[in-house]
Parts: structure tokens; C-alpha cells; sequence
């Protein structure tokens, strides 16, 4: 695996080294000891799967509070997305910055976001799947969320946004 920092400081991108032959390819996308060599968490406890139907689809900006707070691995399976988190870390540098990233299933790149993180999508083409890695279980009482077009974020998102959920439609503005 290739593991590459993003401008926000803990948050990788990182892409699975492929082994192609006549049948195809195998690639590793984790490996407790390759993660911890990197400093990254890598007790996985939850995995889950968002298959979403239609172009436009944006889920997020969702995190999770402490003793809650959660670092994802998230990957496109199929399909594609633009994927975006935002540092929430009032001590980090790069406080409200967010990024945003290509995942694909063409590109197999994936993101390592970690504790303190926001982190949405927008998917680019219908029926598109993305799979998460979560180091805490979901806990519906540390769920929070920030709209997707706060302006402290700044995020432009790439396309238009045809569908979204009305819990995410109405989050609240980040408050620091």
C-alpha cells in the first residue's frame, strides 16, 4: 500500500499496490502492521456499506463525538465519488480546511480519516457503492453532522446535488 499525507495533518489517501497477472489482480487494502508503521489506527470494530441509486446523492458532513469518535477507512467499491472531510481539531493547524478526493473503483484509492474528522460524499455516476472501516461502533447519541454547504467549510462540491436525505439537508452551521 502507498500511503500519501493530504494537506490536512493525520488524513491519508492511500492507494492498494497491485499484483496483476492473466486472472486479474490482488492488491491488499489493509494490514494492521502497515497501518500502525504509519502512526494510523487500526482497530477496525464496524464495517458498513452505502449503496446509493442515483447520480447527485450526497451523504454527510457526519462525525461522531467522544468516547464515540471514530477514524474511517472509506473506499468506492463501485461507481464514483467525491469524498470530502473537514478538520474539525480546534488545536490543528489546519482547523475548518477541508479536502476533497477522487475515489473511484477504476482508481481503488481510498482515505484514512481520522478522529475529529467530518467527512461526506457526492457520488458522480448512478449506483455507486462505498464500504467504511470504523475503529468505534455507530452510536446514535455522539452522531452529529454539519451541513454540506456551511460556509465556514467552503466546500464546492463538483456537481449538482439531486438527492439527499432531510436529516442531512438540515444540519446545523459548524459552531467552534
Amino acid at each position: 500500500m502507498i500511503f500519501k499525507e493530504t494537506e490536512l495533518a493525520g488524513a491519508f489517501l492511500i492507494e492498494p499496490e497491485r499484483l496483476d497477472d492473466e486472472r486479474g489482480f490482488f492488491a491488499r487494502t489493509f494490514d494492521r502492521t502497515i497501518f500502525n508503521e504509519h502512526g494510523l489506527v487500526s482497530d477496525i470494530v464496524q464495517c458498513n456499506l452505502s449503496f446509493n441509486r442515483r447520480r447527485g446523492t450526497l451523504r454527510g458532513m457526519h462525525y461522531q463525538t467522544p468516547p464515540f469518535a471514530e477514524d474511517k477507512l472509506v473506499r468506492c467499491t463501485t461507481g464514483a465519488i467525491h469524498d470530502v472531510i473537514i478538520d474539525l481539531r480546534p488545536d490543528s493547524a489546519t482547523y475548518l480546511r477541508h479536502v476533497g478526493l477522487s475515489l473511484t473503483a477504476d482508481n481503488q484509492k481510498m482515505i484514512y480519516v481520522p478522529k475529529g474528522f467530518a467527512h461526506g460524499f457526492l457520488t458522480l455516476v448512478d449506483d455507486t457503492e462505498v464500504t467504511y472501516q470504523m475503529s468505534a461502533p455507530h452510536s446514535p447519541g455522539h452522531a452529529r453532522g454539519i451541513r454540506w454547504n456551511d460556509p465556514a467549510a467552503g466546500i464546492r462540491w463538483p456537481a449538482e446535488i439531486r438527492v439527499i436525505s432531510e436529516r442531512d439537508r438540515t444540519l446545523p452551521d459548524f459552531e467552534s
